[in-house]
């Protein structure tokens, strides 16, 4: 999930304000970005919601592009 963790940075908010407004636990959103573990669907279109961005963007850091 190298968007995740890009996307939380940029915006500048910390793993635990992002947990806390998400409703997880610091460590499973670590967990999150750095790969140990894989994010349910219905948590990706959250996360997808709360950064604004598609989750193209949150699994590979990048927009995807049509043709």
């Amino acid at each position: 999930m190298i968007g995740l963790k890009l996307i939380r940075k940029q915006k500048r908010l910390t793993q635990q304000k992002v947990a806390i407004d998400l409703n997880i636990s610091r460590e499973s959103l670590s967990y999150y970005e750095n790969g140990k573990r894989q994010p349910p669907l219905e948590f990706l279109v959250a996360l997808s919601k709360y950064f604004n961005v598609s989750i193209d963007y949150l699994i590979t850091g990048k927009e995807f592009k049509k043709g």
